[in-house]
């Protein structure tokens, strides 16, 4: 296969997730490691940025027989996602993401948001700029074609596009904690499940917060998060001893459990808004996600600020 322009300093192993959607990323990974997967006849690691002119050679794969049939999505999910669309233009696209669905597929999952927006989309290049964990819900920007992929990528980076979100938190905010600078960093668990902490060894992580209400053993909380690390807005509220509500992974079970009893079975961070400043691409545009009702019967039983 030739890369096209289209395909300009897409990362390697991106580019055969892609087009090997059936393979699992496990065997992906693994032939690109053993040197099957070559590029202008050379073995290439997978960060590889490939360029115009670019020859990949894949080697003949065959599914193992046993591995079941991946699940597509359902039409109901599809009219759903159709439903959700909160900015459009010819080059990106900004839905409200549902809490519980996951942005890609995976080993666990057979679909994800981009897998039905392709789906839906089938004569754009239509790529994430961005990831949100698989239960948060809000904004989530994607681009139609290879050139605003990577301006909008860009912008992230360069902390040009203003990310916004909503969190409920155990115990009560102090309301002179507006910032928290703490660096992060990713380890895995025994089981291979990765997790994030604080560690001085990290990666600089930057959240701003503004206390919006209490209740009588939550806060409502807006963040502005000024980095993108993974699991930052959950981990710097747990490193603080305020572990968000719902969260199975830094959280604390005997406030999800009274959070369960009051009907509240997610985890509570929701993607309120995204602020994108003028490009080639789009207009100076602010674009919001209606409040999910969950948030919505917390604001309504606690105090505001």
């Amino acid at each position: 296969m030739e890369v096209s322009a289209a395909q300009l300093n897409q990362r390697l192993d991106n580019f055969l997730f892609k087009r090997l959607g059936n393979v699992p990323r496990t065997r992906i990974y693994r032939i690109i490691r053993k040197g099957e997967v070559r590029v202008n006849k050379k073995r290439c690691k997978p960060e590889y940025k490939l360029q115009i002119g670019d020859q990949v050679r894949i080697p003949p794969l065959q599914l193992e027989q046993s591995r079941p049939t991946k699940s597509k999505p359902s039409q109901q999910l599809l009219q759903k996602l159709e439903q959700s669309v909160l900015y459009e233009n010819s080059n990106i696209l900004v839905i409200d993401k549902p809490a519980g669905l996951a942005v890609h597929a995976g080993s666990s999952v057979d679909y994800g948001v981009i897998d039905a927006l392709r789906l839906l989309y089938p004569n754009n290049g239509i790529e994430l700029v961005h990831r949100l964990d698989r239960d948060t819900s809000g904004c989530l920007l994607l681009a139609k074609n290879r050139p605003a992929l990577l301006a909008m990528q860009s912008m992230f980076r360069n902390q040009q596009v203003s990310k916004n979100y909503i969190a409920a938190v155990q115990g009560r905010w102090p309301l002179e904690l507006i910032e928290i600078s703490q660096p992060l960093k990713k380890f895995h668990l025994p089981n291979g499940e990765r997790r994030v902490r604080v560690d001085a060894a990290g990666k600089t992580a930057l959240s701003q917060f503004k206390l919006l209400a209490t209740g009588k053993d939550y806060s409502l909380l807006r963040v502005k998060l000024v980095t993108g690390r993974t699991h930052q807005i959950r981990v710097h509220c747990q490193a603080q001893g305020h572990p968000l509500a719902g969260d199975d992974k830094y959280g604390d079970s005997g406030f999800n459990r009274s959070m369960r009893h009051r009907g509240i079975r997610r985890l509570m961070l929701h993607a309120s808004s995204l602020e994108l400043p003028f490009s080639d691409y789009t207009s100076e545009v602010v674009i919001n996600a209606v409040l999910p009702p969950e948030f919505e019967q917390l604001l309504a039983a606690a105090k505001t600020v």
